[in-house]
């Protein structure tokens, strides 16, 4: 078995609102497999999908409630430079993001952020010079 996330979902609120938070916010491009129902983003080697939330806990077969402020759950996504995390953050924060953690230095040697998407979900934006990025942006790890 080769270890690998393929798609991460999100369940969210409102579709047509978090689709286009992502395509402003940090410049992904939806892709055709997308529907009025489901919306996807080819992120390297990964497939970011939003799914209305009510949907999504009815595909599970579990029971829909309102999330928690935490769900245990962050995602990241590296960039290149302090410059660009500072760039995503402002345009993130214009288009409704709820800012968690200012860009700062960090403890472990980078420069990141926190902010909460339309729909609650917790976002980091990071430069980390122990993790480069290739000619695709996608971080390599060592075997």
């Amino acid at each position: 078995m080769n270890p690998r996330i393929n798609l991460i979902t999100l369940g969210v609120k409102d579709l047509k609102l978090a689709t286009a938070f992502y395509q402003k916010g940090l410049s992904w491009t939806l892709s055709e497999e997308s529907t009025e129902t489901v919306s996807f983003f080819q992120l390297g080697g990964l497939i970011f999908g939003l799914y209305g939330e009510s949907d999504l806990a009815k595909d599970i077969g579990i029971p829909f409630s309102n999330r928690t402020s935490f769900s245990g759950i962050t995602l990241a996504q590296n960039v290149a430079s302090e410059h660009e995390v500072d760039a995503i953050i402002e345009k993130v924060r214009g288009l409704g993001a709820v800012v968690l953690k200012e860009p700062q230095k960090v403890f472990w040697g980078g420069y990141s952020s926190y902010f909460q998407d339309l729909d609650g979900h917790i976002f980091e934006v990071a430069y980390n010079p122990f993790f480069p990025l290739n000619e695709k942006g996608e971080v390599v790890l060592n075997k």
